[in-house]
């Protein structure tokens, strides 16, 4: 079946086995935050503030770092090629002991270099500028408090060390996204103030050049939150231009936007001006509540906007959901193939058909490719690269979480 697929693509001029060479060659960061409710390991009640809310109880939540590591591996042996982390801040072994998040070391987080190590994967950080006294206001960088922003900018400067640390030691640059909360319910008098002092916590932050074959700089926009509806201080205008003016990488999250706002548009757009793309895939529902990706319109438009940009090769991909009204490592596999097979798809598209028709003013056949694409049996494709990587298929992968479900998280009481 399988070869016989191939030559209905042959046909239309795909490389099926090229397609799948660039799929096992694109890592996804797998976000840990969704193995315990983004509650992190520094001790006290867990509790999310900023705006940030996960809603459910499914029995299993990651207690500790090794049962983190634990739900981790057993979400990288269901899932068809090579992966990276995505590490918050909030995540170190901190021994037991309180340390402040203006001074946490590399040695916090050796750990977990060790792990990605034993993995073979890399590792990409985020300062955690969220869920703490200091951040109990909705501001952070942007803090009108001097003390209060030195120890934000600290916290992001000791994070950016961190993560080359952990580049370094990895051979594998990892990404260094800054998110912050910063922004109002209702409306600010002095919109420029606030964004005048992220920017000038921002260039302290950066200062620093680091060695980009060990960390990548990002920064992520936001339009709105909970407790932020009215102002967001770090907008897409604002850190687009910040972007391109200091040219870091630039996050665009799919929940990020307005609802009926799509990032694939802003691909093409955003690539022409700034080195790298970092992507959140997550999925809003009616406001940024990040929900488990899905083999969906939003998420094929992002996918194939990538391959037809040729832009893969400056792109990180990594994921940003958490949903605890399921099981979580259910959550981060269907996730996280949804997004792989929905790049699978576009990387099986007639482009070079598509682009001769559009350039011929041919929009008929475009138009007609692009939906015959569609009823190709690109499925078997998917079940073809899964058995190569000797993991489960989609008939598969229920029972397989099922029973990890039945022998290691139903004994977490």
């Amino acid at each position: 079946m399988f070869e016989k697929v191939k030559d209905q693509y042959a046909s239309i001029g795909v490389d099926v086995e090229k397609a799948l060479e660039v799929l096992a060659g694109t890592p996804i960061s797998l976000h840990c935050w969704q193995g315990d409710d983004v509650g992190g390991f520094e001790g006290g009640d867990g509790e999310l503030g900023s705006g940030l809310a996960v809603t459910g109880n499914f029995p299993g939540k990651a207690r500790s770092i090794d049962e983190l590591q634990q739900d981790l591996e057993k979400v990288l042996s269901i899932l068809p090629g090579k992966h990276r982390l995505n590490l918050h801040a909030i995540y170190g072994d901190f021994g037991g002991k309180k340390v402040e998040r203006d001074a946490i070391e590399a040695s916090h987080f050796q750990g977990w270099i060790d792990w990605c190590k034993s993995q073979g994967i890399g590792m990409d950080f985020n300062p955690s500028c969220f869920s703490h006294p200091k951040a109990d206001d909705g501001l952070t960088l942007s803090h009108p408090d001097e003390a209060i922003r030195e120890f934000w900018i600290t916290h992001c400067q000791l994070s950016r060390k961190i993560a080359a640390e952990a580049g370094k030691q990895l051979g594998s640059a990892a990404v260094t996204n800054v998110w912050v909360p910063d922004g109002m319910k209702d409306l600010p008098a002095d919109r420029l103030g606030y964004r005048e002092r992220l920017k000038s916590s921002l260039d302290r932050i950066f200062t620093e050049k680091l060695d980009q074959a060990h960390n990548i700089d990002a920064v992520e926009c936001k339009l709105f939150g909970i407790g932020s509806e009215s102002y967001v201080v770090g907008s897409h205008e604002f850190y687009m231009g910040y972007a391109i003016q200091n040219q870091t990488a630039l996050c665009l999250d799919a929940g990020h936007f307005h609802p009926t706002e799509t990032i694939a548009d802003k691909v093409s757009s955003v690539l022409m001006y700034v080195p790298e793309l970092l992507l959140h895939v997550s999925r809003g529902v009616r406001w940024d509540s990040d929900h488990v990706v899905l083999f969906d319109d939003q998420t094929q438009a992002i996918m194939q906007e990538l391959v037809r940009c040729d832009a893969l090769a400056r792109t990180h991909i990594g994921l940003d959901f958490f949903d605890a009204s399921i099981n979580r490592i259910a959550a981060w596999a269907i996730g996280t193939r949804a997004a792989q097979k929905c790049l699978l798809l576009a990387l099986l598209e007639p482009a070079k058909l598509l682009r001769e028709a559009e350039l011929a003013g041919d929009y008929t056949t475009r138009l007609a490719l692009l939906e015959q694409s569609k009823a190709m049996p690109w499925a078997v494709i998917w079940e073809a690269f899964c058995e190569r990587n000797n993991v489960p298929g989609e008939l598969d992968l229920l029972s397989e979480v099922k029973d990890y479900e039945s022998k290691v998280l139903s004994q977490r009481v």
